[in-house]
């Protein structure tokens, strides 16, 4: 059985690392062009996870005015009227 020779497995170490550090500028390269999509869609995700559990409110028009069935009270607070 024949020994791999030390140039044949310098050489694969050698194609590995090189890939490996590709790969390590590639998304450091995107992440680095698109920092400001990927921060902008961090922060939608925040505030959605943190409002949408609110069920609407003033953030999202509905402030919960009364409809125009709801009956008013005209006695008054059982103060008599002078």
């Amino acid at each position: 059985m024949k020994l791999p020779s030390f140039n044949s497995i310098a050489n694969i170490v050698s194609i590995v690392s090189g890939v490996s550090l590709a790969g390590i500028i590639g998304v450091g390269s995107y992440v680095y062009l698109n920092k400001d999509a990927i921060i902008d869609d961090i922060k939608d995700a925040a505030v959605e996870s943190v409002v949408g559990g609110m069920g609407g409110g003033a953030l999202t028009g509905d402030v919960g005015l009364p409809s125009s069935g709801a009956s008013i009270p005209s006695g008054g607070l059982g103060v008599p009227n002078f």
